[in-house]
């Protein structure tokens, strides 16, 4: 396959995850700030005390909070 192609592809496949990819990406900042501003100090909680904990959760759970806002194309792939 050609460059071109694999571009097309990779095209097509954000744009239709594009809510899944900001999501995660709002989430992830919203995470890290969370802990930067928050956080637990003693360290005894186990997601907001350390920025990758609460960067990864808060990005999966903003994807999911964004892809329910997807709408139903009704076809099936």
């Amino acid at each position: 396959m050609n460059a071109f192609h694999d571009f097309y592809i990779m095209k097509k496949w954000i744009f239709a995850h594009k809510l899944w990819i900001i999501g995660a990406m709002a989430g992830g900042i919203a995470g890290f700030m969370y802990w930067k501003l928050i956080g637990c100090n003693s360290g005894t909680c186990a997601i907001t005390s350390n920025p990758r904990n609460s960067t990864v959760y808060f990005a999966v759970m903003g994807a999911l909070l964004f892809s329910m806002f997807k709408k139903d194309t009704g076809t099936v792939n």
